[in-house]
């Protein structure tokens, strides 16, 4: 009877092992899966939101303005105009030294008191572009100072273009790549979607560089940041001491509102 009982522990304890062999694969196995569950699966980056971009340009930075107008007249005065904004006055608001401002601003044949103008003649300007560049003094109270800056960042190679270039915000501009050198060149991918109607559309998904510029993306940027704050200035030079003065007129509208409600009360406090 002994030997029976011990038989029987034999054949419980091997059970007991192969039970244990088997779970312990299994147990693996369900690991294995779940931890690949959990893991991340390699997606595709979004394409990038080049509409969202925001040009958050300070106008009371002097430095910045300074910088701006700089850009402005090595980079933009070739071609376009700022028929309401004179040298003087734009020194005088900037800081500008006049010395500087002659040296380095002022056009050649132009005088402090003449108005920012572009030395380029109509005729040729058509001829060369297929339409006159525009006067820019208003341009960003027109168009708003974060489209001018997507248009200024999302410029890319097209060899079908007449310039050899194209533009995310303006497509077809006549307006070729010129800060090409500082930004470098870039190509723009994209990519098909489906629509919900089934059909195949194609939208912008990112830049890349196929030539480097002179300057780094940051200061880039930020030259394009300063170029944007100086034609938001152009488009009304008196709005800082406007919206300072502003609160001023508010605290004094409050101050009268308030005097102006007792002497009311003064007034009809005999019939009420």
């Amino acid at each position: 009877m002994a030997s029976r009982m011990g038989g029987g522990r034999v054949r419980l304890a091997l059970a007991a092992l192969g039970a244990a062999v088997l779970t312990v694969p299994l147990a693996l196995a369900l690991t294995a899966v779940s931890r690949a569950a959990e893991a991340p699966t390699a997606t595709r980056p979004a394409p990038v939101d080049w509409e969202s971009w925001h040009a958050d340009n300070q106008v009371s930075d002097i430095a910045s303005l300074q910088r701006g107008a700089r850009n402005f007249m090595n980079y933009c005065e070739g071609c376009h105009s700022l028929k309401y904004v004179r040298y003087e006055s734009m020194a005088a608001d900037l800081k500008i030294p006049v010395g500087v401002l002659n040296a380095n601003l002022v056009a050649p044949g132009s005088s402090q008191a003449d108005y920012v103008s572009t030395p380029m003649p109509s005729d040729d300007a058509l001829n060369w572009f297929g339409k006159v560049p525009p006067d820019l003094s208003l341009i960003t109270r027109y168009k708003g100072a974060d489209y001018v800056y997507r248009y200024l960042k999302t410029f890319y190679t097209d060899p079908s273009s007449p310039t050899l270039s194209n533009n995310l915000a303006f497509p077809s501009a006549a307006m070729p790549d010129i800060l090409s050198d500082l930004e470098g060149v870039k190509s723009a991918v994209f990519r098909s979607v489906k629509s919900p109607d089934g059909s195949t559309q194609t939208e912008f998904d990112h830049f890349t560089t196929t030539s480097p510029g002179n300057m780094t993306p940051e200061q880039f940027d930020q030259f394009v940041r300063d170029t944007v704050n100086f034609l938001d200035y152009v488009g009304d030079p008196s709005q800082v001491e406007r919206r300072s003065m502003g609160i001023w007129v508010v605290l004094f509208m409050l101050v009268l509102t308030g005097f102006a409600w007792l002497l009311k009360r003064e007034y009809w406090k005999a019939v009420h």
